[in-house]
């Protein structure tokens, strides 16, 4: 079966349950908010404490933001406006502009695994080929990027602090308007908790729970397309639906670990139809057994990963600096 015909098979599964997405939503946000509101407690008694609870609270913000990501594919609510709302608010809280996001994230889903539409919404790849073309200084520049603690330390600070703050790159009021609104609607937050709890609110509850959530989203979206057998072509030979199963992988996690990621690991399946709600992508995998070992891997297979930097397009895989400098010589 083709993965053009894999969308006519998956289309049964694109109705969300408002009932079930409600609480989905409820149990991710209640505990998020009580979970916030102890370490703010604790921190009077114990910074420790604190700061535990907040990196443990981070595993919520990351799967709120998750069920933004469905509210941005249209997926979560059967009304595309509720949909849209609860994204925004969703947005202030894992500061990030719903329709700027939103806009940047289709663009990934329409090019992703083209290697002549990159720069958007994706994790910058090179091929071998451009790699070695660069200047010296240039392929510093790119392996510093690639370096784990720049992509998954550094580089999630700077997108949700830095880079989320402006809509760089798009055009048209609406985008200016999501950036400045979610901005304004941040501010105010951080007012409030700043009023009632403090600097160490700010410093031991927010930006553990916020940096910890940023850092896991990155290695997971990371993960989901930089594996060793990922695929990207040229655009005279890249295919949308080929790219969208053959280029995402399936991050086969844990069940508490599926939970708190919203079964984004289902990611080849997702990315063939983003209009499944989360919650339904492990009745595809149930009802289609076939799915389920394509572009599979572990949390062990997963870390090596962080090793491979560059597309080879004679192999077709994604190979490590090492690798390539073979290649070269």
């Amino acid at each position: 079966m083709t993965p053009r015909d894999w969308v006519q098979i998956l289309a049964k599964y694109r109705e969300p349950s408002n009932l079930r997405s409600s609480f989905e939503l409820a149990i991710s946000l209640v505990p998020f908010v009580v979970l916030w509101v102890l370490a703010c407690w604790v921190a009077q008694y114990s910074y420790w404490a604190a700061f535990a609870i907040s990196a443990a609270n981070g595993l919520f913000l990351l799967r709120l933001f998750c069920i933004q990501h469905d509210c941005g594919h249209g997926s979560f609510y059967g009304n595309r406006n509720v949909s849209d709302w609860v994204g925004r608010a969703l947005g202030v809280v894992t500061l990030t502009p719903y329709d700027v996001w939103r806009r940047t994230h289709s663009i990934h889903h329409s090019h992703a695994g083209d290697l002549d539409q990159r720069g958007i919404g994706d994790v910058m790849t090179l091929t071998v080929e451009e790699y070695h073309q660069r200047t010296p200084f240039g392929r510093l520049l790119y392996r510093a990027y690639r370096h784990p603690l720049v992509m998954f330390g550094l580089g999630p600070t700077y997108i949700f602090m830095l880079q989320n703050r402006l809509p760089v790159g798009l055009e048209g009021r609406k985008y200016w308007i999501s950036a400045m609104g979610t901005n304004a609607a941040i501010v105010a937050a951080l007012g409030i908790i700043v009023y009632f709890g403090g600097l160490q609110a700010l410093f031991l509850v927010f930006l553990p729970t916020t940096l910890i959530a940023a850092s896991i989203g990155v290695w997971l979206f990371y993960v989901q397309h930089q594996f060793e057998t990922t695929q990207w072509d040229v655009k005279d030979d890249w295919q949308l639906h080929d790219a969208a199963l053959h280029g995402s992988s399936h991050y086969d996690l844990p069940p508490v670990l599926r939970w708190f990621t919203a079964n984004i690991g289902i990611h080849h399946v997702h990315h063939l139809y983003s209009r499944i709600p989360f919650y339904r992508l492990t009745e595809v995998l149930r009802d289609h057994n076939e799915l389920v070992e394509v572009s599979r891997m572990t949390i062990g297979q997963s870390i090596k990963c962080a090793g491979l930097n560059l597309w080879d397009e004679k192999s077709r895989r994604l190979v490590s600096f090492a690798a390539a400098r073979k290649l070269a010589a």
